[in-house]
This record gives structure tokens, C-alpha cells and sequence, in this order.
């Protein structure tokens, strides 16, 4: 998706595995020789190193709860873990030095911060955002180095500097205004001098320049804010998969690469669980016409998969066509209902009941209503119900003492299953054939639930039949 007017500019996101080992950068590095030799701008966005983030946040919550024991030994990990790149691909001994100066020290941040916090016993969300932002910090100064020892010119800029947020610590929202006028500042001037940038992914800052993340897997929005802000032509995800996926091929061993698929599709599969993309990644991308694109690292001659601009706008699926291009489940839910016949034509009992559930801070992905109106169904996160249920039960005492509301209660642990595809809402039968699916591999739906984007359905399983739903609805994929 070219635009004439504009510079031929390229935004490419590495993820963990795609920077995790000396052969994994080692791919990266020629990734970026090639995508150099035919984009006139490259800019870079790096994760962590893999398994990186995970150790500092366990190494920080071991630390709140006043065990500092392994610190030592975290420190040593993740200067090794740098330091075995750093020997094989900076053949540079002063340009390698200089780099583990620079990272020994970030790890040395981190022991005293992780120190700090055992003295308090507690950590908060801006001391989690403080630890985690360090794995991003460490890589893209030693994937730099690593460019610049293969004589390509590069300088690491952390994000801080250039995507500013708000003080939602651990899941800030960018200041799309002032990270505009903040990336164009500083980075254009860099491509313009044939520089290229390596940017922290998952990270951001407050304008009063105190560090936050993006929320886990926020280097893919990383990426998407970049490629919209200043702008670019197209943004590609390097990943350790080919592209998206019909399905998880963990559950699924015949589940195969979609060559392309729509924005709203993909959102939809984002949201509901696929794990290749961060949700939040293809807004921003949308709303500045840009193309994107999802490559993997370890065979980068597979063409992937490429978003394309929503196509059927409602119009059913031709002969030929498949029903759905894809299944996923998000797991470890639960169902929550409101129900009573006191409920029946009394105004605000949905309002209320999301509002309980908001004030714990609780996203839910799935909702159902009878048309009786004497029930409301809802799907949240397992870890969430009791705070959930606290909450409703608080919201609801004079209903539920009036016996207006006779229970508010939780299920077992669900599953939630989507079957995601253009056109489904509009094209007769679809519904039915995706229910004989599941009927015909005696799969139970406990509640249903139908995108308003007229390109998912979505049904709640028992957890125990998630795999066996999700490989039945995959047959009318491959059939």
C-alpha cells in the first residue's frame, strides 16, 4: 500500500524470539540489509530479548514479598544473555565493551530498584512499568550495536523520548498529538541522515518523562503508533510464525497461514485471543490508510500475511467461499448472571450491573441477554470473579433482599470460542452448519453471543471441550 506523495518508509517490529539468540539477530540483521536495500527509511522496533520481561517482573514480585535472594543471579542472567549476542555479532572488542557497559549498568538499575521495593514490600504499577521497560531498554542497544559493527549506521532512541502518554501505568494511551510532533522532531532528521532507529518497543513516557508501558505485548502497537504517526507506508511484524493462522496449530496440526485478512477480521481474532497480534496495534494503522503486514523471522521468504481494507461490507460469502477464515478461544473465563423475574421491564439493571463490573477494573469480552429480559450473562476473566461477584452483590443488596433479583452467580471455568469470517451475519445458514459442527462433535454452548462487526460468532464451551470446539469448527475451514 504505497502512497506516491510520501517517503518509501518502512517500520519493522522484531518480537522476543526474533532478537532472542545470536542466530535469531543474526536473521534480523540480514532481514534489515535486505528491507535497506529497497526502502529509502527503515526504522526498527525491538521487544525484549525472550524471557527477558518475565524475569524482571517475577524478580520484582519475589522482592515485594521481601525475598531478594535471587537477585544476584537475575543480574547475572540477563548480562549473559546479552553478553552471548554480543560476542558472536560485535566483532568490535572497544564498540562491544561499550554496549555491556551500558547494559551491566541497566542491570544494576534493576538490582537496586528490585532492592527498593523489598524494603517498602510492595510494588505499584509505575515501579512494574520502572523494571519491565529495562528488558527494552537492554535489547535495543545491543541490536544497534549489532547494526552498526555490520556497518550499518543505527542509534537506539528509547521510546520515551518520542511516544508520549498518560499515567496509566502498565496500559497507557498515547498523546497522539504530542508523539506526532515529538517522532517527526527526532526521527525524521536521523532517516534523513541515512541513520537507522531502534526503538524501544512497549514503552512510552509522561511528558513529565517518568516511564510506561503499553501493556504486555504493546511492541506491536509500538509499531502501529510509528507507522501511523510519522507515517509510514507500511508496517511488518516479524514474528516466530509465518502470518496469522486458521488456528492454533498447537491444537490444530493442519491449521494453515491466511494469506490476507480483513482489519476487522483481524481485530476480531486479536481480541479474541490470537496471539500474534496486539489488539490495539491495528487501529491507529487503520485510520491512516496504512498497509501491514505479519512475516516470520525464522523463514522470511514466506510471504506472510497482509491486512487488506474491510471487502464485504455485508455482503454474503459466493460459492466456493469459506464460511470462516479462522478459530481461536480465549480460555480461563467464567460465566457470570444476573437473574430475576423482578428484573423484567426495570430500566438501568444492565447499566448498573457494567458499571459494578467496570469500578473493578474488569474488561468483559462477551455478552448475552434473555429476551425475557429476566436474565443478564456475561463472560470475565476466571482471576476476576471474585472481586466481580463482590462488586454485583454490593450494587444489588436491596434487589437481591427484595428477592428482585433471586442470584447473581459464576460458572465453572469456559471457554470462549470465535469463529471469525466476513459476510457471516449476512449470508443464510452460516449459523446453522457452525451449531451442527459442534452438535455433531456433541460439543454443549452454554451462551452465544454475535460481533457487531458482522464477522465473528462467538459461543462459551465447558474448558474441558475448548480443543475438540475449536478443531470441529475448524473442519468447515478446510472442507
Amino acid at each position: 500500500m504505497q502512497k506516491e506523495s510520501a517517503p518509501q518508509t518502512l517500520v519493522m517490529k522484531f518480537g522476543g524470539t526474533s532478537v532472542g539468540s545470536s542466530e535469531a539477530m543474526a536473521r534480523v540483521l540480514q532481514i534489515v540489509k535486505d528491507a535497506r536495500a529497497g526502502w529509502r527509511h527503515v526504522v526498527l522496533v525491538a521487544s525484549a530479548l525472550s524471557g527477558v520481561t518475565n524475569l524482571l517482573l517475577e524478580s520484582a514480585a519475589a522482592a515485594a514479598h521481601g525475598d531478594s535472594s535471587q537477585l544476584p543471579n537475575a543480574k547475572q542472567t540477563l548480562v549473559a544473555k546479552h553478553q552471548s549476542i554480543a560476542d558472536i555479532l560485535i566483532a568490535d572488542e572497544t564498540r562491544r565493551a561499550a554496549v555491556m557497559n551500558e547494559i551491566d549498568g541497566l542491570a544494576r538499575l534493576f538490582v537496586e530498584l528490585c532492592q527498593a521495593v523489598s524494603v517498602l514490600g510492595e510494588t505499584t504499577p509505575r515501579t512494574l512499568d520502572a523494571a519491565a521497560s529495562l528488558g527494552e531498554r537492554m535489547s535495543v542497544r545491543l541490536l544497534a550495536a549489532v547494526l552498526e559493527s555490520a556497518g550499518i549506521p543505527s542509534k537506539y532512541i528509547e521510546a520515551g523520548e518520542i511516544i508520549i502518554t498518560d499515567d496509566h501505568f502498565q496500559a497507557a494511551h498515547p498523546d497522539f498529538a504530542l508523539t506526532t510532533e515529538r517522532t517527526r522532531r527526532i526521527l525524521l532528521p536521523l532517516l534523513e541522515q541515512g541513520l537507522t532507529p531502534v526503538v524501544t518497543g512497549f514503552l512510552g513516557a509522561t511528558r513529565e518523562g517518568i516511564v510506561t508501558t503499553l501493556g504486555r505485548g504493546g511492541s506491536d502497537y509500538s509499531a502501529g503508533i510509528l507507522g501511523a504517526v510519522l507515517p509510514a507506508d507500511e508496517v511488518w511484524i516479524w514474528t516466530d510464525v509465518d502470518g496469522i493462522m486458521t488456528a492454533d496449530p498447537r491444537i490444530v496440526p493442519d491449521a494453515q497461514t491466511l494469506p490476507q485478512i480483513s482489519y476487522s477480521e483481524i481485530a476480531e481474532l486479536a481480541y479474541f485471543g490470537a496471539k500474534v497480534l496486539h489488539p490495539k496495534t491495528i487501529r491507529p494503522l487503520v485510520e491512516a490508510g496504512i498497509g501491514l503486514r505479519i512475516c516470520n523471522t525464522f523463514n522470511p521468504q514466506h510471504p506472510g500475511t497482509r491486512l487488506v481494507a474491510n471487502g464485504k461490507n455485508g455482503a454474503k460469502l459466493q460459492k466456493g467461499e469459506q464460511i470462516i477464515k479462522a478459530v481461536t478461544a480465549i480460555r480461563q473465563q467464567r460465566l457470570v448472571t444476573i437473574e430475576g423475574r423482578g428484573m423484567l421491564g426495570v430500566p438501568g439493571v444492565a447499566a448498573r450491573a457494567f458499571a459494578a463490573v467496570a469500578s473493578t477494573g474488569t474488561s468483559v469480552p462477551l455478552i448475552t441477554q434473555a429476551s425475557s429480559e429476566q436474565s443478564i450473562c456475561f463472560a470475565i476473566p476466571s482471576e476476576a470473579s471474585p472481586s466481580v461477584l463482590s462488586a454485583l452483590e454490593k450494587a444489588f443488596a436491596l434487589e437481591l433482599a427484595q428477592r428482585d433479583i433471586d442470584r447473581i452467580w459464576a460458572t465453572e471455568e469456559v471457554s470462549i470460542i470465535t469463529a471469525v469470517g466476513e459476510g457471516t451475519r449476512y449470508t443464510p445458514g452460516v449459523a446453522g452448519r457452525i451449531f451442527t459442527q459442534l452438535g455433531s462433535a456433541e460439543i454443549n454452548v452454554l451462551a452465544v453471543a454475535h460481533g457487531s462487526s458482522d464477522v465473528s460468532i462467538s459461543m462459551v464451551v465447558n474448558s474441558a471441550e475448548t480443543e475438540k470446539a475449536v478443531r470441529a469448527l475448524h473442519q468447515l475451514i478446510i472442507q
